[in-house]
């Protein structure tokens, strides 16, 4: 396992951080909270991404992609944390595409992935329903519609929908049975338009999108087939941890590099305050966690590209490695930044409150650590 990227993978990397930096850096975040955006995103920056060719990341040449694979993805989406880029990149091309990869019918790929790789189609993902990850446990219910027994109805609540007030179409998780049982999980697609859907935007604390959805007797139709949704959501959320993990290592390190140009630019006494010996020890810790955080992403990200038996393991080291990561390197920049670092004039304010909500999404460092633990039989 190759823990480098190849020529291609760094010539993309360097395209996303000039891109990002110019086009969308921590300042256009801070535009659009202030703004209050409806979106919460910049439609005109979304579509130069799409032009980039990163909607296509992960969609199989045949319908439209570039299917660059899950490293190539991984670095943009490093770069996107740098900058805290607001996208529907997540949500749509990696969590959505993904799950129609994996479970969706040859007349669903061809009517969906294309427009997700041209970005017309905007995607959500509907699995979570309580304040914690619990993605196997649902009360949502799906029920065959008595009038066409082709289409399902489906009825219940999902929470911290990714982008879910932008999305034009949803993947649900529902239950088919009588039970929560998750043998009995199943995924289906949702129109947002349906008769029956109610979607409420929440605006989460790092200005970024994320929304509560209601339905009942919401007309849906099947993804895959019907006891398939808990396999195929555990692999999809391998790769949202991959995703999502890359993006936290990209936010660390920018936030570890402000933290240095500080440490070297206050004085006190006279002198540089990175001259301090405790504070040489603190930023070394960062140093060393960082490093091993990017191995950890980066075999995570070669073990999908790879399709290996060690991808759930390793999907839960790398998100647990970088939930920890991510939320020292940025208590600790708040820290060393003294007083300026609590003040909303100062960006360093974004990454803190940016980290937060990325150590909760897709399950937090103690979830990991128990499921790292079950998969290694203990």
């Amino acid at each position: 396992m190759a823990l480098v990227l190849n020529e291609e993978q760094g010539m993309l990397r360097d395209a996303a951080r000039e891109f990002c930096s110019k086009n969308s850096p921590v300042s256009a975040l801070r535009k659009l909270r202030d703004e209050n955006s409806s979106d919460g995103f910049d439609r005109a920056v979304w579509q130069h991404m799409v032009e980039l060719g990163w909607a296509g990341i992960l969609v199989p040449e045949q319908y439209g992609g570039f299917e660059f694979g899950f490293q190539g993805m991984g670095v943009v989406m490093e770069e996107c944390g740098r900058n805290l880029v607001a996208s529907p990149l997540l949500s749509t091309s990696v969590l959505c595409a993904s799950a129609l990869n994996i479970t969706a019918s040859e007349e669903q790929k061809v009517a969906l992935l294309p427009k997700i790789a041209s970005g017309t189609l905007l995607m959500a993902l509907a699995i979570e329903e309580s304040a914690h990850h619990a993605p196997f446990t649902t009360a949502c219910k799906a029920k065959r519609d008595g009038k066409d027994g082709g289409t399902w109805l489906l009825s219940g609540r999902k929470c911290f929908v990714l982008d879910g007030h932008i999305a034009d179409k949803l993947i649900v998780t529902a239950d088919t049975g009588s039970d929560a049982d998750a043998d009995r999980l199943a995924l289906f697609l949702v129109d947002t338009k349906s008769p029956g859907l109610r979607v409420e935007r929440t605006q989460m604390v790092d200005s970024r999108n994320a929304a509560n959805i209601v339905l009942h007797d919401v007309s849906a139709e099947l993804v895959g087939e019907p006891g398939t949704g808990k396999a195929t959501i555990e692999r999809v959320l391998d790769i949202a941890c991959a995703a999502l993990s890359a993006e936290m290592l990209g936010t660390a390190r920018e936030a570890f590099e402000r933290t240095l140009a500080y440490l070297k630019e206050r004085e006190q006494f006279g002198v540089p305050i990175g001259s301090f010996q405790a504070l040489k020890h603190r930023a070394a810790e960062m140093f060393n966690e960082l490093e091993l955080s990017q191995s950890a992403v980066m075999a995570l990200l070669t073990a999908i590209d790879e399709g290996s038996e060690e991808s759930p393991a390793l999907a839960s080291l790398a998100k647990s490695r970088l939930c920890d990561t991510l939320n020292l390197v940025t208590s600790e920049a708040v820290q060393m930044f003294g007083g300026i670092g609590m003040t909303d004039e100062h960006e360093i304010g974004f990454f803190i409150k940016r980290a937060r909500v990325c150590e909760q999404s897709f399950g937090n460092s103690s979830y990991h650590r128990n499921r790292y633990g079950l998969l290694g039989g203990y």
